[in-house]
C-alpha cells in the first residue's frame, strides 16, 4: 500500500464519521474537494466533483441542516438517517479509496465506512433522544449546532489532514464507548 492509498482510507474514515453527524455535509465537502481538484477520487466516482453534484449536494446539505432545527422533525430525521448514514458512509469510503482491489475497497467501505457512520449516527440519535426526553426538546437546537459544527470540522480535517481526522475518529469512538459503559453500568 502506498502513502496515497493509506491517506485515502483515512479520508474515507474521517468523512464517514462526519456522515454520522450530518449525512449530506461530508458528501458536499467531498464534492467541493473533487471539484476544486483538492482530492482525487476513485475513477468510478468522479461525478461527485461535477457542477451538478456540487449544486445538488449543497442544497441537500442546507435543507438537512435547517430541518434539524425543526422540533419533532429532528427526531424523525434521526430515525431515517441511520440507514442513510450507513449507505453514505459506505459511498464516501468507496469513492475515496484508490489503488486497491475492488474486494478490499468494498470490504473497507462497508465495514469501516458504513460501520463508522452507523455507529456515530446511532449515538448522535441517542443523544438527541436523551435531550428530547430530559429537556422536552428545548436543548435539541444546541445538540443540532454541536453536531453540525462537528461534521464541518471533521469534513475539513478529513480533506486537509486525513491522518489527524483518523485520530479524531478514534477519540470519538473512545468517548462513545465510555458513554456506553457509563450508561450500561448504571443500576436500573
Amino acid at each position: 500500500m502506498t502513502v496515497d492509498t493509506i491517506l485515502s482510507v483515512f479520508l474515507g474514515i474521517g468523512l464517514s464519521a462526519s456522515v454520522g453527524f450530518r449525512v449530506f455535509l461530508p458528501l458536499f465537502a467531498l464534492s467541493l474537494a473533487a471539484y476544486f481538484n483538492l482530492w482525487q477520487l476513485n475513477e468510478a466516482w468522479l461525478w461527485i466533483g461535477s457542477t451538478t453534484a456540487v449544486f445538488t449536494l449543497g442544497i441537500a446539505t442546507l435543507v438537512e441542516i435547517l430541518a434539524y432545527y425543526i422540533p419533532f422533525v429532528d427526531n424523525v430525521l434521526d430515525t431515517i438517517a441511520i440507514p442513510l448514514a450507513t449507505l453514505a458512509g459506505t459511498a464516501v469510503m468507496v469513492s475515496t479509496i484508490t489503488d486497491l482491489s475492488p474486494v478490499i475497497t468494498w470490504s473497507l467501505a462497508i465495514i469501516a465506512g458504513g460501520g463508522t457512520a452507523a455507529a456515530i449516527k446511532s449515538s448522535a440519535g441517542a443523544t438527541r433522544l436523551g435531550s428530547t426526553v430530559s429537556t422536552a426538546g428545548f436543548a435539541n437546537p444546541v445538540v443540532t449546532t454541536v453536531e453540525t459544527i462537528t461534521s464541518i470540522i471533521m469534513s475539513v480535517l478529513s480533506i486537509f489532514l486525513p491522518m489527524v481526522s483518523f485520530i479524531v475518529v478514534l477519540f470519538i469512538f473512545y468517548i462513545v464507548f465510555r458513554g456506553y459503559k457509563k450508561i450500561k453500568s448504571k443500576p436500573s
